[in-house]
């Protein structure tokens, strides 16, 4: 009973959450690209709140521009990342199509890729080198889809060549959710396969408080993509191994 009346709590603070960020929206293009930031970041932050999950940042984000690699569990990963230090997204277009959230995603910057059509993924990847070669952080998933955070995923090497391309450093990033209470693994928020968002925030409302842990790991520079394919997840999967022997 407590899960069912924890969920519709929830449920109805993101409703407002979201129904104040589409409004913010409106405004978004008289707001200088720090005030993005800072109202990004807020409103990730009030989102981790409700959702009962903290977070807590290792190490430092490199300075732009800078391509950022990232583990992929949840489509709370984008909100943990964007409360520690929000990022220009690459993200599927499955994304886009959502209620609400989609606009939202939008109006942050994201870049929409359709994964399955070859001529997209290229004009992505033109477009992900420009704006590193302007100066920002470009943020990707490369292992394509969600895993449950236990181990790391075979990366596509072809999303490292507009770090190659705009000759810009690659800085691995890992995501781990764990109970907050003891430090342990939890796959409560872990979004695979068939799973619904719906069927994460149910687990999470019937789990203890959640910490999500924003790992900023040492850039790594190099020439070929598919070496830096290699680098990135040797570097990932090591701190996870890391991780998970400390808690």
């Amino acid at each position: 009973m407590m899960g069912v009346l924890r969920l519709m709590w929830m449920l109805l603070r993101i409703g407002v959450l979201v129904a104040r960020g589409l409004l913010t929206l409106r405004r978004f293009s008289l707001r200088t690209p720090r005030q993005r930031q800072d109202a990004i970041r807020e409103w990730s932050r009030r989102l981790l709140r409700i959702c009962r999950v903290q977070l807590t940042v290792e190490g430092e984000i490199l300075a732009p521009p800078a391509l950022l690699a990232i583990n992929h569990v949840s489509w709370l990963d984008i909100i943990a990342l964007n409360a520690a230090h929000p990022t220009r997204f690459v993200a599927k277009s499955d994304i886009d199509r959502w209620p609400l959230l989609g606009a939202l995603a939008r109006g942050a910057g994201t870049l929409f890729i359709e994964r399955e059509r070859r001529r997209d993924a290229m004009r992505v990847m033109h477009h992900m080198a420009d704006a590193l070669r302007q100066g920002e952080h470009v943020s990707v998933f490369p292992e394509g889809t969600t895993s449950d955070g236990r181990a790391i995923l075979p990366l596509h090497a072809n999303l490292f060549q507009a770090a190659v391309s705009a000759e810009v450093p690659v800085q691995p990033v890992l995501l781990r959710y764990v109970s907050a209470k003891d430090g342990r693994y939890s796959r409560a928020p872990a979004y695979v396969g068939d799973e619904t968002m719906l069927g994460t925030l149910w687990r999470m409302a019937c789990s203890p408080p959640l910490l999500v842990r924003v790992a900023y790991l040492e850039s790594i520079s190099l020439r070929d993509r598919r070496d830096l394919g290699r680098a990135v997840q040797a570097a990932l999967e090591n701190a996870l191994l890391d991780g998970g022997a400390r808690t």
